[in-house]
Formats: C-alpha cells, sequence, structure tokens
C-alpha cells in the first residue's frame, strides 16, 4: 500500500526529470487556484440559497452588473492563463529534448569542454537495443549509464512507432522508423530504475521493458570491460534475428558494433542488397522529395476511360462512381 510513496515521476534522479516535476507542480498549483475556490462556491451557492432556508435571501430583482464580480470572473483566470503560457514557452524550449543540457544539475553547469555521453536507441519488436559508439559495445534491455554526465540519445525504430521513456531520467521522446529523434539528459544519482515503453506497438508491448542502471564513473568502466569479455559481435548477421518480433527477451550483451549498423539501420538497408533510403549507408542522406525535379505524371495519373468500369467515369449516374468516396 505505500509503493506509491516514492513516485519516481515526481522524485527521479535526473535533472531534466527534475525540471518536469516541478514544472507537474507549479501548473497544478496554478490551476487549483481556479478550481477549488469554484468547487467550494458551488457548495456554499447551493446551501445558502437552498430551498428550505429559515431566513429569506436577499432579493434583488433589478441586478443585472457588478464590476467587482466581473473583474474576479474574467480577471484572474486570465492572469493564470498568461502565467500558464508563459511557463510553457519558457519551458518548452529550455526542455527542448534536442537541445545539449546546460546544467549538471541545479547551481551546477556543465564543465567545460565535457562531451556527452552518446547512445544510439533502437526500438524493436519488443525489446530495446543500446549502441555505445565510443566504447564499441551494444547491449539488449539494458542500459548503464554514468551519474552526472551528460548523455546524448539518438533513437529509430525497426518496424513501428515507439516511444522511450525511463521516468527517473526524463520525458519520453519517440522513436520511428526511417527517422531519427534525439534526447539529451542527465542522471545525478546512482541505482537502478526501469525504462519501458510508452507507446503501444502490439503483443509484446507490456514486457518492452529496460533497466537503467546508473553508475560512478569507475563503475561504468568496469561495466563496459564485462561487457566487452561477454563475447559477440552485433552486426547485420546478428541484428537481423534480434530484430524479428519477440516477447520478454532477456539481457544480452555484445562485445563489438559494426560502426555501420546504426546509419543502415536508420536507413532501413540492414538486409544485403536492399539500398538505404533516408541516412543510408555512411550517414549521406539521400534527396528529399520537395528537392527532386518534377517528373512527368504516372499512369495513375492519366484520365479514366469512358467505360462503365473505370473508376469515376463521366456519365452521371453511371453505377460505377457510386463507391467512389
Amino acid at each position: 500500500m505505500l509503493a506509491a510513496c516514492d513516485w519516481v515521476v515526481m522524485n527521479p534522479a535526473g535533472d531534466v526529470a527534475r525540471q518536469q516535476a516541478d514544472l507537474i507542480v507549479v501548473s497544478t498549483v496554478l490551476m487549483l487556484l481556479i478550481i477549488v475556490p469554484v468547487m467550494a462556491m458551488t457548495v456554499f451557492f447551493a446551501w445558502r440559497y437552498r430551498a428550505q432556508r429559515k431566513t429569506a435571501a436577499t432579493y434583488d430583482p433589478e441586478f443585472d452588473h457588478s464590476t467587482t464580480l466581473e473583474l474576479a470572473i474574467w480577471g484572474v483566470p486570465l492572469l493564470i492563463i498568461i502565467a500558464l503560457g508563459a511557463l510553457t514557452w519558457t519551458s518548452t524550449h529550455l526542455l527542448d529534448p534536442y537541445r545539449p543540457i546546460a546544467r549538471i544539475a541545479e547551481g551546477r553547469p556543465v564543465p567545460a569542454g565535457a562531451e556527452p555521453l552518446e547512445v544510439q536507441v533502437v526500438a524493436l519488436d519488443w525489446k530495446w537495443l543500446f549502441i555505445y559508439p565510443e566504447q564499441g559495445i551494444a547491449t539488449v534491455n539494458e542500459l548503464a549509464v554514468p551519474v552526472d554526465r551528460p548523455l546524448r540519445f539518438r533513437l529509430t525504430a525497426s518496424s513501428v512507432m515507439n516511444s522511450f521513456y525511463a521516468p527517473a531520467l526524463a520525458g519520453q521522446i519517440y522513436a520511428m522508423p526511417g527517422m531519427e529523434t534525439k534526447l539529451h539528459a542527465v542522471l545525478n544519482r546512482p541505482g537502478s530504475f526501469e525504462g519501458f515503453s510508452a507507446n503501444y506497438s502490439g503483443a509484446g508491448f507490456s514486457d518492452m521493458k529496460f533497466r537503467l542502471h546508473g553508475l560512478d564513473a569507475s563503475g561504468f568502466d568496469q561495466w563496459v570491460e564485462r561487457v566487452r569479455a561477454s563475447g559477440g559481435r552485433m552486426e547485420a548477421g546478428s541484428y537481423l534475428p534480434l530484430a524479428r518480433p519477440s516477447e520478454k527477451e532477456p539481457v544480452r550483451r555484445f562485445a563489438a558494433v559494426d560502426p555501420a549498423l546504426w546509419d543502415r539501420i536508420v536507413g532501413q538497408c540492414v538486409e544485403p542488397g536492399r539500398p538505404c533510403g533516408g541516412h543510408g549507408h555512411g550517414g549521406h542522406k539521400t534527396e528529399g522529395a520537395l528537392q527532386r525535379e518534377r517528373h512527368a505524371p504516372a499512369p495513375h495519373m492519366t484520365a479514366p476511360h469512358n467505360s462503365e468500369h473505370a473508376p469515376g467515369v463521366t456519365r452521371p449516374g453511371a453505377p460505377a462512381n457510386r463507391n467512389m468516396s
């Protein structure tokens, strides 16, 4: 019964999530400034003007306006909306997931020259693949990060849209196939936390979880060495079987990673002989649709044949037009 007393969303271990929790509290308090008085006055008016009241209530049939009431009814909500709008605008820019963090914690700016740890995240059916390009390792359903070091996540998905969410670290961010999104965060205290998928993606969604380990610098280095000693290499040959749908996958570790694998996953060209789109092999982005030269109309763009069986015939009342929506 006391399990909810340590609600991770309101007591996170990362500075970004901490700021988001503060935003929730401030927004809730501002909205309660309207909600609580309205609920209280509803009960008060129902009691004061009840039909069985022994003493007669004030009767003023000529009443039509009160400047005091108008100011209260319109002024207070307007001030709250202005406050919420300013809070939303500033926090949206300050906590932009694409924006590198400027501080480790309150009053602790990021040290000059500190490089963020990059982790490449792939949402698979139904498990998480984490690639550490700097360390040259990869894991499945296990994410370890050093505390008090900026983190830069690059996220994509293998088949369907998903959502990466570690409540102790930061807010959720979507991962989509053929695209890359980013999330910057930091973890401020060691511990073991839960991460999961926050976007329904099929049969194995409920068990699409991972463990987030916060380690000090030496502990993180030791963890990296243990992964490197585990054997196995993450490359196209091992990625394709892993990408097939499976549920309740155990933790796996890979001692080496193909450096080009991430670009091929984003470009959706891991399979041999498949051309890359989007980023493509080697990180080169292909030409966008709006940048291409216009081509001649395709066959399906020509006018329909004047036939009873052709879609969209011009003769009024033709039965072929009944299914055109």
